[in-house]
Order: C-alpha cells, then structure tokens, then sequence
C-alpha cells in the first residue's frame, strides 16, 4: 500500500506543480498585458521601440525561462503521471490544459512573438519604421491571446486539481 500512496503523491503533487508554474506564467501574461502594455500605447513611436526593445531583452533571464518552459515540461509530467487514470476528468482536463500551454503559448510564442520582438529589437527610434503602430498592436494582440490561452491552462489545471479532490482516498490498513 505504501506505493500506491507514493503513486497518489506523485499524481497529486505533479498536478500541483504544474498548476503553479501555469499560474504564475498567466499572471505574467495578465500583468504584461493590462499594466505595461496600456503604459506602452501612451508612448510616442521613438520611447515605445526603446522601451520594448529593453524590456524584450531583459525578459530572457534563467528565471523567466524557467518558468515559461518549466510551466509546459510540468504539465507534460501532470499529464504523464495521471496516464493511469485516463479515462478521469482529472487526466482530460489536465491534457487539454498542457496542449493549451504548450501549443498556444510555445508554440505561439515561437511563432508570432519572437518575429515581432526581433522585429522591434532592429529599429533605430530615429527613424522608425512607417508600420511601427501596426507592429505593436499586432505584438499586443498576439500578447491578449497568450493571456487567455495561458488563464486557460491555469484554470483548467486548477480544475483537475480540484477534481482530485472529488476522488476517495484510500487508506491502507496498517496506518489505520
């Protein structure tokens, strides 16, 4: 009995990990957009390229990627240590939330953000670009949906957390 209680730590604990990680990547998102990105439209077109080309460069430290990869690398392990329960709404809930991450936010991120933060990071802020307005709302947008997607993972993580507990318990009899 004592591994079946090991396998519960792991199952419970890995869905808790990973619901941190993605908790904590969508309120990077959720701040980035609503605090930093509204501050960033009140700028004229020579600060915003600065700005955003700092704050593009400064985002890429150990703690940052961490969490931004260690959110998808834990949900896949989530997803994982529950395969035994597949047929759960526990497993379900937490496969969708890490194809979520991993698809809308990598991926995405991969695709849509990167390009555009290079992009913004060759400007000279003497002498921007005629679409540096279309650049930023593009990136802006891009951003918006990277907070749904990843508020999206993290509920739908927490979900699976909860519905864990949902689930008997068993104890064995040498602890009772």
């Amino acid at each position: 009995m004592k591994s079946h209680s090991r396998t519960q730590w792991l199952e419970n604990g890995s869905i808790a990990l990973a619901t941190l990680a993605l908790g904590i990547m969508a309120g990077f998102f959720w701040t980035y957009t609503f605090n930093v990105n509204l501050a960033m439209l009140e700028l004229d077109g020579a600060t915003y390229a600065t700005v955003q080309s700092l704050l593009n460069v400064n985002v890429r430290h150990v703690m940052f990627f961490s969490f931004f990869f260690g959110a998808g690398v834990l949900s896949v392990i989530a997803v994982i240590s529950n395969g035994g329960k597949w047929r759960s709404l526990t497993f379900w809930l937490l496969l969708i939330a890490c194809m979520s991450y991993v698809v809308g936010i990598i991926f995405f991120t991969r695709q849509v953000n990167l390009p555009l933060n290079y992009y913004t990071e060759s400007w000279n802020p003497q002498q921007l670009p005629d679409d540096w307005a279309s650049v930023r709302s593009q990136w802006n947008r891009a951003n918006s949906l990277r907070v749904g997607t990843s508020g999206l993972a993290f509920v739908l993580s927490l979900s699976a957390l909860l519905s864990r507990t949902q689930q008997p318990v068993s104890i064995s009899r040498s602890t009772r």
